[in-house]
């Protein structure tokens, strides 16, 4: 048996502790310990996106990032978008512009975009795009989804 590191992190605004072996990713944290399974183990190589998940405000691969990093840190997730009356004005405008298809990709995209909406809180289509390239998604053809995110920042099309 590994032995175990104690992490305590805050995880979608509530504070949470941990026990976890120091070769476990953040991913496998958020989505076997609690149960969040909106981020999705993709290519396991940070390549995808679709693991995103925001430390502090920045966007990591939850894939690829240990658990332990979480320790003293702020974690988000696509589950923790939402507020307490629903979908939160950036996931509603991923719905509204039809930005979700197969839905793989689209917590992984969420979080990308929030992160974009963050640093720039009315970003132009190519920060849009810089922010989401490492982002893949193989049904939408992106253009929905930077409308959605132009739309959650006011800038509709």
């Amino acid at each position: 048996m590994q032995p175990q590191v104690e992490i305590r992190f805050t995880l979608n605004h509530r504070v949470v502790t941990a026990a976890v072996p120091p070769t476990m990713a953040l991913l496998e944290l958020v989505r076997d310990r609690f149960q969040l399974t909106g981020a999705k183990l993709g290519c396991g190589e940070g390549e995808c996106g679709a693991c995103a998940l925001l430390m502090d405000g920045e966007p990591v691969l939850g894939c690829l990032t240990p658990a332990v990093d979480a320790d003293g840190r702020e974690v988000l997730t696509a589950e923790g978008l939402c507020g307490a009356k629903g979908l939160s004005p950036l996931q509603q405008a991923f719905v509204n512009e039809g930005a979700v298809q197969c839905g793989y990709c689209t917590p992984g995209m969420e979080i990308a975009a929030e992160a974009v909406l963050l640093e720039h809180p009315t970003p132009t289509v190519e920060e849009i795009r810089r922010g989401l390239e490492g982002n893949l998604c193989r049904c939408t053809g992106y253009v929905a989804i930077v409308e959605a995110v132009q739309a959650a920042a006011g800038g509709g099309r």
